[in-house]
């Protein structure tokens, strides 16, 4: 049974009054939550997603690609490919072909893109004629293919969500020749709030109200807007979020040697290593024993994660168990919320709401891939796509068809 709380922005509800029309050029404009958990919506008053969920369509959840991290999520939902496939296999990696470092918090490589493989969507729609726009969606700030989306915006964590919503809105109002058709835009929350308080928290829930509220205000601001029924919305999530305590930490360091690695890469609760020479099997024999973390060579993992064939996997991967951490240091505190972990955990499942005239009404579909949301967007705007790992099957009964 849902809670109830004390909101932090006043509830709005938006009326459902979009009258369905049949665009001659269709629209997708998709929205990110960063760490909204298939759940989430459960745990207290959410008015404006039961809306979508009674107008559209809504997943019972969206399962994510390993590992379940923000970067390699983000990009996999852009791309219709597992991060093994296009590259970004985690937040912060080491390319041994070019030994250079991705790091997110680095604008140079971020920018670059050389990093990014496959064909993310904007890059397909531009390809095929349609404007589009981003803002803050993973790859959006690099030349991918010598192309951006016709509209992009460079990072900025402090931006305003409110002034989000209105660029989005202002996309939407340019004359019909410069108005973008395809637009994907990112909150960083509920992720921050998953993090430091955990999934769990009463912080938490009062981020969920908040993120509801805001979907509220987009809404009805969209609603507003003369070709209101000609809009498909997309409401998905990278992630999911799970509770972790410094009770179960594991510091590598504590069993292998420093001058056994070459580089390694990662943070809670994944990494990659790459062995110095000869001390691939000392590595991995050394953490094989250890409670609470898996350790496979690349080549190794289990098939269902489709990962360790990419060369910026290293040798060795490391994986926390379900609710355990791993560091690299003894010392080194962990929050209360962490995501990256195996995709068959239920709890690093997210969200998918959508609405529009290519959408079932009232509709609750099975769980399906996020790398299914490429072709699905692409069958939605008729665009021929490239090859993904996404299955355009596993999504059709949400289309109005």
């Amino acid at each position: 049974m849902k809670k109830l709380l004390i909101l932090l922005l006043p509830i709005l509800i938006f009326s459902g009054c979009f009258t369905k029309q049949e665009p001659e050029k269709p629209y997708v404009i998709m929205l990110s939550m960063d760490g909204f958990r298939w759940d989430y919506t459960d745990k207290v008053p959410t008015p404006n997603f039961d809306k979508i969920a009674k107008m559209g369509v809504k997943a019972k959840s969206l399962r994510p690609s390993f590992p379940t991290k923000t970067f390699p999520n983000h990009y996999s939902i852009a791309t219709g490919l597992v991060p093994d496939h296009h590259g970004i296999v985690l937040n912060s990696f080491y390319d041994p072909e070019t030994k250079r470092k991705y790091e997110i918090f680095d604008r140079t490589a971020v920018e670059d893109g050389s990093f990014y493989d496959g064909e993310p969507i904007w890059v397909t729609a531009d390809n095929q004629g349609v404007v589009s726009g981003s803002f803050f969606w993973v790859g959006s700030e690099a030349d991918i293919a010598g192309k951006h989306p016709t509209y992009w915006k460079r990072y900025d964590h402090k931006f305003d969500y409110g002034q989000r919503i209105d660029t989005v809105i202002a996309w939407l109002q340019k004359p019909e020749a410069v108005r973008p058709h395809l637009i994907l835009w990112y909150y960083d929350e509920p992720d921050h709030s998953g993090h430091k308080f955990g999934p769990d928290s009463p912080e938490l829930e009062r981020t969920i109200v908040m993120m509801d509220s805001l979907l509220g205000v987009f809404l009805t601001k969209l609603e507003s807007l003369p070709n209101a029924g000609q809009f498909n919305v997309i409401v998905t999530s990278d992630h999911g979020m799970g509770n972790i305590s410094n009770d179960r930490k594991i510091a590598l360091y504590d069993h292998v040697k420093k001058e056994w690695i070459e580089e390694i890469e990662g943070y809670n609760p994944n990494y990659n290593i790459m062995a110095n020479k000869g001390y691939e099997d000392s590595i991995y024999m050394a953490l094989q024993s250890v409670v609470g973390i898996s350790v496979w060579k690349t080549g190794e993992l289990p098939d269902r994660l489709i990962y360790g064939s990419n060369p910026r996997t290293l040798d060795l991967v490391v994986l926390a168990d379900s609710s355990y951490s791993v560091v690299l240091y003894p010392d080194k505190k962990v929050g209360n919320g962490a995501h990256g972990f195996d995709n068959d955990n239920k709890d690093m499942h997210a969200i998918f709401y959508a609405f529009g005239p290519a959408f079932k009404v009232d509709y609750i579909s099975p769980a399906f891939n996020n790398i299914d949301i490429y072709p699905l967007i692409c069958e939605i705007l008729n665009l021929n796509p490239a090859p993904v790992d996404g299955t355009l099957e596993n999504v059709l009964p949400l289309l109005n068809k």
